[in-house]
């Protein structure tokens, strides 16, 4: 499950400071409070209320940052993974490198071993 992305909900940038978040915090109150504004949903106000608590503590704005810095980790790691199967079916089955069964060292390692002790 993606984690919210608070920054953009309060309109600020990452590096934002306290005194950002609550002005920007405060004037998006006030552009969709539903008792100013009769058509607003209070949902969006607890999506606000919500980011204002995480961001303004900063105990759980560093926990907050972690968790995106890991969610974004991890959606670069699988978009590589992509990638990668995508560069391999791309390669010709011919092209590809054969891996050998364990049989087939054992096999290999005792015919070189033969072939060793023949040539003194």
């Amino acid at each position: 499950m993606p984690v919210p992305d608070y920054y953009t909900m309060l309109e600020v940038p990452s590096r934002a400071t306290l005194a950002q978040i609550k002005k920007s915090y405060r004037r998006l109150v006030r552009l969709h409070h539903p008792d100013l504004h009769k058509e607003k949903q209070d949902t969006r106000i607890k999506q606000l209320n919500e980011a204002y608590e995480v961001l303004s503590d900063a105990t759980r704005r560093a926990a907050y940052d972690a968790l995106l810095l890991e969610q974004l980790r991890a959606t670069v790691m699988l978009e590589l993974m992509r990638q990668q199967r995508a560069q391999s079916r791309l390669i010709a089955p011919e092209e590809q490198e054969t891996k050998m069964t364990w049989a087939q060292g054992i096999a290999g390692f005792f015919h070189e071993l033969k072939k060793g002790m023949k040539d003194p």
